[in-house]
């Protein structure tokens, strides 16, 4: 099995930064794609952000281009989402994902491993 922790949400405002932390544990050795994922009050989950288990390959939706950053740190076993030039709009619950198929990064039927989520809020 495997579990993800996230961490380093919060309140901030439009501008600001947040880097949110997701710690995995268990059989990390399995784990090949990671990837964080959003959903808002009444709107599906959707993808952020998702890296490979080298770091080679990444993906970024469109909306968070140019803002967001993934990176990983496989000696701590650790994915990391830093966050610039937040908006109200990137306000959400923000998940971590890990799976040991090296199949499709973005959608979120391809992980099977999920963390509790992390709350972002960005005011105006």
């Amino acid at each position: 099995q495997v579990q993800l922790v996230e961490s380093g949400g919060g309140s901030v405002q439009a501008g600001g930064s947040l880097r949110l932390s997701c710690v995995v544990s268990g059989r990390t050795f399995s784990i090949y794609k990671m990837g964080w994922f959003r959903q808002a009050p009444g709107k599906e989950r959707e993808s952020v952000a998702a890296i490979s288990r080298s770091g080679g390959s990444t993906y970024y939706s469109d909306s968070v281009k140019g803002r967001f950053t993934i990176s990983r740190d496989n000696a701590k076993n650790t994915v990391y989402l830093r966050m610039n030039s937040l908006k109200p709009e990137d306000t959400a619950v923000y998940y971590c994902a890990a799976d040991s198929s090296p199949g499709s990064m973005y959608p979120p039927n391809e992980y099977n491993y999920w963390g509790q989520g992390t709350q972002v809020t960005v005011s105006a």
